[in-house]
């Protein structure tokens, strides 16, 4: 998981502990040799640029658990329908750096398309985790006509992928929605998601998505686990619902 190219002399605080945040307001100071700054944990475009530091935060720091949870929970499940992953084509939605493409990989997915809206996740891939993706799109979901998604698609995928991606505006349930559209019926849907964006009070619009797609048919759960995601600023868990579904049929 760890970069060979984290700057020695990369310094990393986080906020006292006595102090809470909201998640997606979260930070850190961070100083790679020019000076202290401060970074919030959803500027991934600047977490980005240097190297190693997303890993560092994140898994290092924070003790990030989602890619190995839900790419276990994925490939459990093929194994439970006699599949070979080394079959199977998936599309990682907000790839990112390419951590849930590596772990797919360690478990046998030989074919794996990354889609993120920002275009240093992209470079980032590439430097750090270069051979990973056979493909990877720079593109905003909501805006894709539907040739450029049927070209992406390419006869449709086996599985989606949607890792710690959801809830707070970095992929919308119109992406999410976009990107389900590329899969082919009965393939598979394996996401991770904070559970209140799950509950009834949710605003996000995931809750009233998830529920409607698996009250009309279009979306069958065949697995879930509730874990721990990371840990806040606080050092306290955040605690994450890991899904595998298939998709059963297209939408109306």
């Amino acid at each position: 998981m760890a970069v060979d190219r984290l700057p020695p002399n990369l310094r990393l605080a986080l906020p006292d502990a006595a102090q809470s945040y909201e998640q997606d307001a979260e930070w850190c100071v961070v100083d790679d040799g020019s000076g202290w700054r401060e970074l919030r944990f959803h500027d991934y475009h600047e977490i980005y640029t240097v190297p190693g530091l997303y890993e560092k935060l994140f898994y290092e720091v924070l003790q990030c658990q989602s890619p190995p949870v839900v790419t276990d929970l994925l490939v459990e499940q093929m194994a439970t329908e006699r599949l070979d992953p080394a079959g199977v084509r998936v599309l990682d939605v907000g790839a990112g750096n390419g951590i849930v493409a590596e772990e797919l990989r360690t478990r046998g997915v030989t074919k794996v398309v990354g889609v993120d809206i920002i275009p240093e996740a992209a470079m980032a891939a590439e430097r750090d985790r270069p051979g990973v993706y056979d493909d990877y799109r720079v593109v905003d979901l909501t805006t894709l006509d539907v040739d450029a998604a049927a070209e992406i698609a390419g006869g449709g995928f086996d599985a989606l992928t949607v890792v710690a991606a959801l809830g707070f505006g970095d992929i919308p349930p119109e992406a999410f929605r976009v990107a389900f559209d590329m899969v082919r019926v009965d393939g598979f849907v394996a996401f991770t998601i904070r559970d209140n964006f799950l509950s009834e009070t949710d605003t996000s619009g995931f809750a009233g998505l998830i529920r409607s797609m698996m009250e009309s048919g279009e979306l069958e759960e065949l697995g879930a686990v509730t874990y721990q995601h990371r840990l806040a600023t606080t050092r306290q868990p955040v605690h994450y619902r890991a899904i595998v579904a298939r998709k059963r049929r297209p939408r109306d």
